[in-house]
């Protein structure tokens, strides 16, 4: 059996409400004899009569009765289908998600940003989560994500990324640590200092760990943790110095000490992530989203 088509259901319900295949053509605008066809090919694939015929009328059988009932939820369930569409494309209603590592504002004021977009876009839902890069991206790249903002990482299968800022690295120490203010300190210096670093799947560790293998260096690790309020707070305490975005530690510069690497600088930089297949042509939230970050001030 042939699955029944959307028009043919169109044409029953006009000829239905009608009884008259002259006024029911008229009303959805085809000429009588494929209206006539298209009843016709409608009661073969369902092996059943839906209409008795006269030279006047046109009258509902038996089966016809049954099928009107359910032809008009069919067809309203696809009126509110389109409407839902309609919907989501004029972003009155849908989802939006975003992925962002830790410790984001000192460069993009995410939540400024998703006030913005909830001010223009009521109706769409944002769900926001954090998590390491690798993570983000394996639920960008699932579609459990629309975007993600994290640390420029290595080329990943089926990802796209857009630089969105780029800070140098700096020292962060205690105040009164003899780095303090001090410029043009070169990596070598750094081995006899105990580190306050991240974990490995985290933060700036990657970035530190390839400077210092890089330079052929080894260093000393005195703690490993996941957020940078405790990795500050222990700096601060002077248990060990951290490589931090500028902008970090400037807004910290009240309880922190600040020294300048020597050159080459290391840049941290942070991307916006996208899944491939939809960054050609971002739809919907999404699209909007990216649109109005676009619109931020460097």
């Amino acid at each position: 059996m042939s699955p029944v088509e959307l028009r043919q259901l169109q044409h029953f319900l006009a000829v239905a409400e009608a009884q008259h295949f002259t006024r029911a053509a008229q009303r959805v605008n085809i000429v009588q004899s494929a209206l006539s066809a298209s009843i016709r090919a409608l009661e073969q694939e369902l092996d059943a009569k839906l209409f008795v015929r006269s030279t006047r009328s046109v009258r509902l059988t038996p089966a016809g009765q049954a099928f009107l009932e359910q032809a008009r939820v069919a067809l309203e369930a696809v009126e509110q289908a389109r409407l839902a569409v309609a919907a989501v494309k004029g972003l009155q209603r849908g989802t939006l998600g975003i992925g962002t590592v830790q410790s984001l504002p000192a460069f993009l004021d995410l939540p400024a940003l998703l006030a913005r977009f909830h001010a223009r876009h009521p109706g769409i839902e944002v769900r926001l989560c954090q998590g390491s890069p690798a993570h983000l991206l394996e639920k960008v790249r699932n579609g459990r994500l629309d975007l993600a903002f994290l640390p420029l990482c290595d080329a990943s299968a089926g990802i796209a990324t857009r630089l969105i800022a780029c800070e140098e690295l700096v020292v962060a120490c205690a105040p009164a640590h003899p780095l303090a203010g001090r410029e043009g300190v070169a990596l070598a210096a750094l081995r006899a200092e105990a580190f306050v670093e991240f974990e490995p799947a985290w933060g700036t560790r990657q970035l530190t760990d390839r400077a210092f293998l890089a330079a052929g260096l080894e260093r000393r690790i005195a703690f490993e943790i996941s957020d940078l309020d405790t990795q500050l707070a222990l700096v601060a305490r002077g248990l060990g110095i951290a490589l931090v975005p500028e902008a970090v530690a400037e807004v910290r510069r009240s309880s922190l000490g600040i020294a300048r690497l020597a050159g080459p600088e290391i840049c941290w930089e942070l991307v916006v992530a996208t899944s491939v297949e939809g960054s050609g042509a971002q739809e919907g939230a999404a699209r909007h989203f990216l649109a109005l970050l676009d619109a931020v001030p460097a």
